[in-house]
């Protein structure tokens, strides 16, 4: 299934992010890039250079697998398991395209520290804080059981590395400082990634 894995990638990112910004520029004049924060080598940087890396590396398992270059993780790679994660990519996509609608003009990819947003708690931002990140990571992970071998193993890992340090270290507090008490109580109550879990404590 490497070529349905690397056309569903194509499209994810043609969708997800052309498509989207073209919207975005359109409506805000803006494309919505603000790109990730931090100095080299600090852990604000890391998560950017991780979600980077997954873009890069989610793309190359499908080829090398295509090419031959690296062998697939025997357990994994079996009919049920590629539809599995077919299934998977596309919940993955329409979560991420349902979650960027129901972010409108807030929408962004990374955080401009100078910069205000609305906080947005409708459609998915109810079920959980994050739902494009949560999306994204099952699209991912759909890929990486369409082609199971090392490399689309290991997009899956750095993603989850990528997004923690990201959420935790720059929207979190950006969030924070922007909206103060009504980002608290919906973090309060909502959960980071997953309905329920991650939840910010409220001393």
């Amino acid at each position: 299934m490497p070529r349905t894995a690397l056309l569903s990638l194509l499209v994810f990112g043609a969708l997800a992010f052309g498509w989207r910004s073209l919207v975005h520029y359109r409506r805000t004049g803006s494309t919505g890039f603000r790109g990730f924060t931090g100095r080299p080598g600090s852990a604000e940087w890391i998560g950017g250079a991780l979600f980077a890396a997954t873009c890069v590396l989610s793309l190359v398992a499908p080829v090398a697998d295509l090419l031959g270059l690296v062998g697939r993780v025997e357990i994994l790679d079996r009919p049920g398991v590629h539809v599995i994660g077919l299934v998977l990519f596309l919940l993955g996509l329409t979560g991420t395209l349902w979650a960027q609608l129901a972010m409108g003009d807030s929408w962004r990819v990374g955080v401009d520290t100078a910069e205000r947003t609305a906080l947005v708690r409708r459609g998915p931002f109810q079920l959980v804080r994050n739902p494009i990140f949560t999306a994204m990571l099952a699209g991912i992970g759909g890929v990486a059981l369409m082609v199971p071998n090392a490399v689309a193993l290991l997009s899956v890992v750095l993603l989850v590395i990528g997004l923690e340090l990201h959420v935790r270290l720059v929207e979190e507090p950006y969030l924070l400082r922007t909206h103060g008490t009504a980002y608290r109580d919906y973090a309060a109550g909502t959960g980071r990634f997953v309905p329920g879990v991650g939840r910010l404590r409220v001393a």
